[in-house]
């Protein structure tokens, strides 16, 4: 236990660190930005008034509510007081909106989208791999180079291409939307039906850029392992081949879980440029109207919420190879 106690210890520590320093970058690049968000607020509010007194008024009040003419330090310590209570502040651009209201509505629709996708996209690729490396010939001449070429095109450009081909020229899907326009959320099978249907062109959009890394990946750690004198060794002594290979992927498999880790982080990028294309409910396009509305409150929140739900993912899965790699372990003791 002293060896994983150690591993455990030593990857909480620096996930304490990064989200720090996340949560500190997540507070100051928004407000680097050369807008002044409190003077856009003014202008809705003030109206077709001329009084400029009035006008000043009404801005100093909103400067002393959002905190804007304080120190940048005092901000930020204000701002994590208030995030210890879960309060994320009041959007600029949707006021008096509470940051953690549209968070909380926005949330879910990334969540439901991103978590599948990402999995589908890393079994198929490593299913994709592990063959190509057994079978060659046509799958690894073939399917493994058009995977390659697939995932290699960037994230806005898989998601434009399928919007063009199904939604524009073909009309099989939904152009954008997570539901119908004309449709109040419920629990309804029409409702439910609408929802599948606005689902499918930015679910398969992030799982094709996500197939290729882990197909490769797979298939060079199989071929390694395939390779390997135990495999020699094992067809050597008579060991049904189908028992060999069960072993030669299992021990492929256990890099492709750090993988997972980090493709998450790209897999993210290319879900939220989904959301934004597809006009996706989610935190991508959440996170592009707070940027284009100077929205510093909610920029924020949007950046830590998806750091957060990629350091945790990290997190997990470190833990978990942990678990399921004894070398891990060894190499503790041996430190």
């Amino acid at each position: 236990m002293k060896g994983y106690r150690k591993y455990f210890t030593k990857k909480i520590v620096w996930f304490l660190i990064t989200l720090f320093v996340a949560m500190v970058l997540n507070f100051v690049l928004p407000r680097l930005m050369p807008s002044d968000p409190v003077a856009a607020i003014t202008g809705k509010m003030a109206g077709q008034t001329t009084d400029t007194a009035a006008v000043q008024e009404i801005y100093s009040r909103f400067e002393e509510e959002f905190g804007t003419n304080k120190p940048m330090i005092v901000q930020f310590l204000i701002f994590l007081r208030n995030l210890f209570k879960g309060d994320l502040g009041t959007s600029f651009s949707q006021y008096p909106r509470k940051v953690s209201d549209i968070i909380s509505s926005s949330i879910g629709w990334t969540l439901a989208l991103q978590i599948p996708a990402i999995i589908v996209g890393w079994i198929i690729g490593n299913v994709l791999g592990a063959v190509a490396a057994y079978k060659k010939k046509g799958w690894d001449k073939i399917v493994m180079p058009v995977t390659m070429f697939i995932s290699n095109i960037p994230a806005f450009g898989s998601a434009v291409i399928l919007l063009y081909l199904f939604a524009v020229k073909w009309k099989v899907a939904p152009v954008a939307g997570g539901y119908a326009f004309d449709m109040i959320p419920n629990f309804s099978w029409a409702f439910v039906k609408s929802v599948i249907e606005h689902y499918q062109l930015p679910f398969w959009s992030i799982v094709l850029i996500s197939i290729g890394g882990q197909a490769i990946g797979m298939r060079s750690m199989s071929i390694y392992e395939l390779n390997a004198d135990y495999v020699k060794y094992s067809r050597f002594l008579g060991i049904r081949d189908g028992k060999i290979v069960g072993y030669v992927f299992r021990n492929a498999m256990l890099p492709q879980v750090t993988g997972l880790a980090m493709s998450i982080g790209g897999s993210v990028s290319g879900a939220l440029v989904a959301e934004i294309i597809f006009s996706y409910p989610g935190i991508g396009s959440t996170m592009y109207a707070a940027v284009t509305a100077a929205d510093y409150p909610l920029i924020s929140a949007c950046t830590l919420i998806i750091t957060i739900m990629v350091l945790i993912a990290t997190l997990s899965l470190d833990i978990i190879y942990g678990f399921i790699d004894p070398r891990v372990k060894a190499a503790q003791f041996d430190a």
